[in-house]
């Protein structure tokens, strides 16, 4: 029998995973992943096929196609502005594989992250496959605000970074310029690198504000903004992100993109391209209006069922309270909820690394309307 390594004790399979297997298997409601059920922009699928038509499909640049680099330099500064050159951008596989990149090369084994609890847990396992330390910083609802005395308590003189999901997975949290500003301050007076996940940049609700980390001028020199395509443009299964970093960052980076997954796919960079390009502003935004319904919808009824749920800012997540299902803790009580329902939700395990009396469950409700409303029917059965 072969002998696994250290490493591989470290990284197991994600709860969000085991619930969507089990989900699968009962045939349930998936409301554990974060699938986007948006349809593919037409435009998106066209760029991509005539991109394969034309024969581009051989390897691309380490670094992304420079028209692609180019085109989310440019959408960055349109929508916040900060000063971004294609020479900025790494594109990879997924928001996960540019944030595999840079980390790589910001950080060593034994230097500390502080992370903010509820976090994503493949932040989590990302940082401590490279063996850094991840120290945690609670945050509590409804409004998930910054302890700022609290999070200079957790950094010490090994700590290297500081870690945001805005808006953030799974708590629904948008930071605002003040939060961002103040966490700009720490980070320049302990000499830090912000890590900042804004995959969900376009989902913010009832005219709350994005503001991206790298707007922020004293972060625009000391973070790494983290992005991608695949829930805006509902591609999850094409794997195209980016990082966005001073330049001597995203030079050391595309060494790694390199060496472990070469280039991002060839043809799907060309269909991202043609969506950037072609893409009006009301996309985006009826994107954001009609993640607001589904958001209402589905709260609503959470709470009608006696799930306490708060309406949440942004992103297409809500944490709810399901201490009304049987079991002894979050993840028997979601493993009821999937058996009597048949919906698929997340632990709140999954979220804390010490969950203990948090009974928390994670919905994501961008599901296409027949199915949330199948969903919301199935929740009202608990009455």
């Amino acid at each position: 029998m072969l002998k696994l390594s250290q490493r591989s004790e470290t990284i197991a399979q994600s709860y969000i995973r085991a619930m969507s297997v089990k989900c699968h298997e009962q045939n349930g409601i998936n409301m554990a992943q974060g699938l986007c059920d948006l349809e593919v922009p037409s435009v998106v699928n066209e760029g991509a096929k005539e991109a394969m038509n034309l024969g581009k499909n051989i390897y691309t640049s380490a670094y992304g196609t420079y028209a692609l680099r180019q085109e989310i330099a440019q959408k960055q500064d349109r929508w916040h502005p900060q000063q971004t050159t294609a020479e900025h951008v790494l594109v990879s596989l997924g928001a996960t594989g540019a944030f595999y990149c840079t980390a790589n090369v910001l950080l060593n084994p034994g230097d500390e992250v502080v992370l903010f609890e509820p976090y994503y847990g493949y932040h989590v396992s990302t940082l401590e496959s490279l063996g850094c330390k991840v120290t945690f910083v609670r945050t509590t609802p409804p409004e998930y605000a910054i302890d700022f005395s609290a999070l200079e308590a957790a950094i010490t003189p090994n700590t290297r970074a500081i870690l945001i999901c805005n808006p953030s997975n799974p708590s629904g949290k948008v930071y605002t310029k003040e939060e961002l500003a103040q966490i700009g301050q720490i980070v320049e007076k302990y000499d830090l690198t912000l890590f900042s996940d804004e995959m969900y940049e376009h989902f913010v609700y009832e005219g709350t504000a994005f503001v991206s980390a790298r707007s922020i001028e004293t972060l625009r020199e000391r973070c790494v903004v983290i992005s991608g395509f695949s829930k805006i443009y509902s591609i999850t299964g094409w794997r195209l992100g980016y990082a966005i970093a001073p330049q001597y960052v995203i030079d050391a980076a595309s060494h790694i993109n390199d060496l472990v997954y070469v280039c991002a796919p060839a043809p799907l960079q060309y269909g991202v391209l043609k969506g950037l390009q072609t893409l009006p502003k009301a996309y985006y935004e009826e994107a954001a209006t009609s993640h607001q319904k589904k958001r209402d919808t589905f709260i609503k009824v959470l709470n009608e069922v006696g799930f306490k749920a708060e309406y949440v800012k942004g992103a297409y997540y809500v944490l709810a309270d399901i201490s009304g299902v049987e079991g002894k803790d979050d993840l028997e009580k979601s493993m009821n909820l999937l058996e009597k329902t048949g919906i698929a939700s997340v632990p709140a395990r999954a979220f804390y690394r010490d969950a203990s009396g948090l009974n928390l469950a994670r919905f994501c409700f961008s599901k296409q309307e027949e199915e949330l409303e199948e969903a919301c029917r199935r929740l009202r059965t608990l009455l």
